[in-house]
């Protein structure tokens, strides 16, 4: 994911002795304020974002950027915090993740039955990719100009250090595109599982290094999307090896990330992927005319054709390129909220969610060994986060 990680929490420690904060003799004005003080009630311990320990600041708190602290209690009029209940606020964040989790599923299910349903009438994947590209840009520059998301302030070395993830990103959109034109929408997805080999393997070639239990995470992943591959009714060839560039262009893109982009911790997930989305639109625009641009008008008279009312074929591609966008949006705003292994626990049960409901609604064929193999990929991949989330601890 893309995202700056730090791998250890901080713990803010306070001097114990008063010594440290008074002189040793205090003047008398300090005297006076120290008595005023000791009659104000006993407050509670102040607890991190977590709810974790007091004073100790948990690792989402730390993840991905600088983010703001989010005040458990709101000011009244008279300018002084109100307290809420402890359990309050945790069924208040509770619903909040619910919600968020929600929105996030649905809009991926949406996404990929309209996507795949384009694809089925008009394979042309190169304008697919592109134009949900396009509908990510515009919808990111209306929020910019309608203040509804802060807009971020773009400088040279910003711009320059987004060149290197935005051509990653598009490597791994238009190459996950063109698999989602070749084969079942639930076999792309088995493969795409396999992220986490990737990364291990190429974040090790760069120096890092894991332990054993996180090395053993990946071989069922291996054993699972080897299964799935060889036992898939709709298995092609251009569809297995577009998932598998797709995963080496997402990799790519988040371990540069981490290199290029430490310096600019203060632009937020949504309003970094909204610049990743415009600078990917540019690099692929022009390579998706050169390849299929001669296509795109004989195709579209095929697929209203097919379709039979041009309005319905619309509204396909348009809820492929806003949906596209909606569900990455919904990714960061969750990565904001939750922690990181949280949100890896929940990626692998929103693939688990879009296979089962792609395979419902295209009624693909599976069989025994596909299923088995599909479910220990996606076992495999939650075995990883849990590894990984203890190195990181």
């Amino acid at each position: 994911m893309l995202g700056l990680n730090l791998s250890s929490p901080a713990a803010v420690t306070f001097p114990r002795s008063r010594h440290h904060l008074y002189p040793p003799n205090p003047s008398p004005l300090l005297t006076r304020t120290s008595r005023l003080l000791n009659q104000i009630p006993h407050l509670p311990p102040l607890r991190s974002y977590s709810g974790a320990h007091p004073l100790r600041l948990s690792p989402s708190l730390l993840h991905h950027r600088s983010a703001p602290v989010r005040a458990s209690a709101e000011a009244t009029p008279e300018g002084e915090a109100a307290a809420v209940p402890e359990p309050q606020q945790k069924k208040k964040s509770t619903l909040q993740l619910g919600v968020v989790f929600g929105l996030w599923y649905l809009q991926n299910i949406i996404f990929n039955i309209y996507n795949k349903k384009a694809l089925n009438v008009f394979p042309f994947p190169w304008f697919l990719a592109t134009f949900q590209l396009l509908v990510g840009s515009i919808w990111m520059a209306l929020l910019w100009s309608l203040k509804l998301q802060p807009c971020p302030k773009v400088s040279k070395p910003f711009f320059l250090a987004l060149l290197g993830p935005a051509l990653f990103h598009t490597v791994g959109h238009i190459s996950a595109c063109v698999s989602f034109s070749k084969v079942a929408v639930s076999f792309t997805h088995v493969i795409k599982s396999a992220e986490p080999v990737f990364s291990v393997l190429f974040s090790s070639v760069l120096g890092d290094t894991y332990p054993l239990a996180v090395w053993l995470s990946i071989l069922p992943i291996v054993f699972g999307c080897s299964l799935a591959a060889v036992t898939e009714v709709s298995f092609n060839f251009a569809g297995l090896s577009g998932a598998m560039i797709s995963n080496v262009g997402f990799v790519l893109r988040n371990i540069y990330s981490k290199r290029s982009l430490q310096s600019f911790r203060e632009v937020d997930g949504l309003n970094l992927y909204g610049w990743i989305t415009i600078i990917s639109l540019l690099y692929l625009l022009p390579v998706a005319v050169f390849v299929e641009g001669p296509q795109w008008i004989p195709g579209y008279h095929k697929a209203i054709e097919a379709v039979g009312k041009s309005s319905t074929f619309y509204l396909w591609v348009l809820l492929s390129g806003v949906f596209y966008h909606l569900y990455n949006q919904s990714s960061y705003q969750a990565l904001d909220d939750i922690s990181p292994l949280t949100f890896s626990v929940g990626n692998t049960m929103k693939r688990v969610v879009v296979i089962i409901s792609t395979v419902l609604v295209f009624r693909n064929p599976v069989r025994p060994l596909n299923a088995l193999g599909s479910a220990i990929a996606i076992f495999g991949t939650f075995l990883y986060s849990q590894a990984t989330s203890k190195k990181e601890n």
